[in-house]
């Protein structure tokens, strides 16, 4: 039950006049005792909350950044009709700051035995999955005064996908891949190293890529034609643990990492090689195997979009080991971690020889912009601290990658906007060098 503000209005005009022209008992019952019954045949005339009967329906997923619409089905099966204001209740991160009021409130009018639908637009901030709270309804009668109030437990998952801003990428490099093929407009070499096929010369082509019996049993001039290697296994590692949770600008370091991942994910199955996913820090957060073309990147946002980091240290020597147990054929590994020095001191190198024994390695981090801002830092006191403390902090992760390239690992160190690319550009450079 919920007492109005229409309710209070009129008791306290009411009481005004009374308390001024005739204070006593028995002028407060005058006026107060009419409204507390016209509040109780409000109350009775109010439509019933608890025989509501309320469904759901609408998007089950959302990329994050973008809308979804959820349907909330209110079927009046009483005898009244409903006047009510509706809360649908979700967690604060499934609208930007500021407007989940606006979003989540609905005000309806439902005939008795019908019923009416009502809209909830999400805009999810944060990935993962929202799960629906209660739906609040308070009704009320036709004066207005008093309002019946309950609630209803009316389940419902949206799962918030991750954004994939970076696949505004993917046609440029296409286009490389293409030229690494050798299947470009022009018709220049392909830059591979597996055989692809014959064909006659044109006006331009390198003559170093003649194939002389081939021209000698012809009677014309033919030329091969190379690609990059297809075929090949392409294993990313999502290192899940403390340092992914460090905030770079307005994100995790690991929903920068997952969009880079992405990326290379779809140039990589373009490109004809097979593609897994392995998430870990003291154990296996997720992994998606032996998906193709056509499936990967569904399932690869399916199991991304739950994960968060976990607050521990990675245990490297068991990520180590399960990857070599998750790729026992050569294989390009790919570990989206951090360049922190200590971390890759003590963890990660003792058991790097395992890794490159077996396997080209690709590390890949996400650096921060406000290192290089500090390092540029000038004109007072502070600033030079900040200057001083920047210029370490920079130099101490160029240390730690030129460690991790003297034992033959390729490293990728780049700002969140610029990371997929780099690491795509990478992925390609290794392909058209044939060492995938």
């Amino acid at each position: 039950m919920a007492l109005t503000g229409r309710a209070a209005l009129l008791a306290a005009l009411g009481a005004l006049p009374i308390g001024l022209l005739e204070p006593s008992w028995a002028g407060v019952l005058a006026v107060n005792g009419p409204l507390a019954l016209a509040c109780a045949c409000d109350y009775a005339l109010a439509a019933p909350v608890r025989s509501l009967r309320l469904e759901r329906s609408g998007a089950s997923s959302v990329r994050l950044g973008e809308e979804a619409e959820v349907h909330l089905t209110v079927t009046n099966p009483s005898g009244r009709t409903l006047r009510a204001r509706i809360r649908d209740a979700w967690p604060p991160s499934s609208w930007p700051p500021g407007t989940e009021p606006s979003a989540s409130r609905h005000r309806v009018t439902v005939p008795a035995g019908e019923r009416r639908r009502l809209t909830t637009r999400l805009r999810p901030v944060r990935r993962g999955d929202r799960e629906a709270d209660r739906v609040t309804i308070r009704s009320y009668g036709p004066l207005g005064l008093l309002a019946r109030q309950g609630h209803h437990e009316v389940p419902w998952r949206v799962r918030v996908l991750p954004a994939f801003t970076s696949r505004r990428h993917l046609p440029s490099k296409l286009a490389r891949l293409r030229e690494l093929d050798g299947r470009t407009s022009v018709l220049t070499r392909g830059e591979g190293t597996e055989f692809d096929s014959l064909r006659d010369y044109v006006p331009g082509d390198d003559t170093r890529s003649i194939d002389w019996r081939a021209t000698a049993r012809q009677h014309r001039v033919a030329v091969r034609t190379w690609r990059p290697e297809r075929d090949r296994h392409v294993l990313i590692c999502l290192d899940t643990g403390r340092t992914a949770a460090g905030r770079v600008g307005d994100a995790p370091r690991l929903d920068s990492a997952m969009d880079a991942a992405l990326l290379l994910a779809a140039l990589a199955s373009r490109a004809g090689d097979r593609v897994d996913l392995l998430a870990f820090d003291r154990k296996v957060r997720a992994r998606v195997q032996g998906r193709s073309a056509r499936d990967l990147l569904p399932a690869l946002v399916e199991a991304m979009a739950p994960l968060e980091p976990e607050l521990v240290e990675t245990d490297t020597r068991s990520m180590v080991s399960t990857v070599l147990s998750s790729a026992p054929r050569r294989s390009l590994v790919v570990l989206l971690t951090s360049l922190e020095s200590a971390p890759v001191e003590e963890a990660l190198l003792p058991v790097l020889p395992q890794l490159t024994a077996r396997h080209s390695v690709l590390v890949a981090s996400v650096a921060d912009p406000r290192i290089a801002e500090m390092a540029a830092a000038r004109g007072s006191v502070d600033a030079v601290y900040e200057a001083a403390a920047g210029v370490q902090a920079r130099q101490q992760r160029l240390r730690t990658a030129e460690q991790l390239a003297r034992h033959g690992v390729t490293v990728v160190d780049a700002v969140p906007e610029e990371l997929a690319p780099a690491l795509a550009d990478a992925y390609l450079a290794l392909k058209a060098a044939g060492r995938l």
